[in-house]
């Protein structure tokens, strides 16, 4: 499993695209994220294509990048937080790469999606039902693909991101061929 390539996977608001981007800046590799992908390349933004086409317009697209992403090598990709639904997506991120999960709870999500407009699947009578419905489906999924686990509730990015780099260092000393050295993970 090549470790350039880290794919970041989880509910929203697990901090994905925070902690991705200040990752890649320590370990100076590329970042992209698929959902800012997808606005760039379409010129619109996610709300507008679930609008167009639904969920599953938007969720061809995602795929589309994910496939392309998952390729690229030295790569940190923060995936959106139903790219776990297709099992291709699944099947790419598990064969191509180090996926770590940003674990999260219903509550935490609450709390830092309160101010957001942003967010297609929120836009309903009751955001904390929606989360635990989605929560119920995919939170097997996360776990099924992830080679890393790392619980974000009360966490700060940067405490994220240290803690993920400790994990990749451990990694990196019990493999087989490792030298044991203490630089940072070449990821």
């Amino acid at each position: 499993m090549p470790e350039d390539r880290l794919f970041i996977v989880g509910p929203m608001a697990a901090g994905k695209s925070a902690v991705g981007r200040r990752l890649a800046a320590r370990l100076h590799m590329p970042f992209f994220d698929t959902d800012d992908e997808i606005e760039q390349r379409t010129g619109v933004d996610i709300d507008y294509i679930f609008e167009r086409e639904g969920e599953a317009g938007f969720r061809r697209r995602e795929c589309a990048v994910i496939a392309e992403l998952t390729a690229q090598q030295p790569v940190i990709l923060s995936t959106g937080g139903g790219a776990v639904l297709a099992q291709e997506n699944r099947r790419l991120l598990s064969e191509r790469g180090l996926v770590v999960y940003l674990a999260t709870s219903v509550r935490t999500q609450l709390a830092r999606t309160r101010h957001s407009h942003h967010r297609p699947l929120l836009q309903t009578e009751d955001r904390e039902q929606t989360l635990q419905a989605l929560a119920a489906v995919r939170n097997g999924l996360y776990e099924s693909v992830a080679d890393l686990t790392l619980p974000t509730d009360g966490c700060t990015v940067e405490a994220v991101v240290g803690q993920l780099i400790t994990r990749l260092k451990q990694r990196q000393s019990e493999a087989p061929d490792s030298t044991g050295g203490g630089e940072e993970p070449a990821v």
